[in-house]
């Protein structure tokens, strides 16, 4: 796997959840840069050696309500 992506969204009582799309690993931190060391360690945790993938892509996701 030469990619992995993340699906980030907002945690309702703040920071942010991530969870990636191909493998089972979910992560959360409070701040956008916490995240970045949460998810690398994450990844790293669940893939062994060579099989890391070579980049880690986030997809930030927000829900906006707007009134009609």
């Amino acid at each position: 796997m030469s990619e992995i992506i993340f699906l980030v969204e907002q945690a309702p009582e703040g920071g942010f959840t991530a969870r990636a799309l191909d493998a089972s690993i979910f992560t959360q931190a409070e701040s956008a840069e916490e995240l970045h060391t949460r998810v690398r360690d994450a990844v790293r945790c669940h893939f062994d050696g060579p099989d890391i993938p070579k980049m880690i892509r986030l997809h930030f996701v927000r829900d906006e309500v707007i009134a009609a």
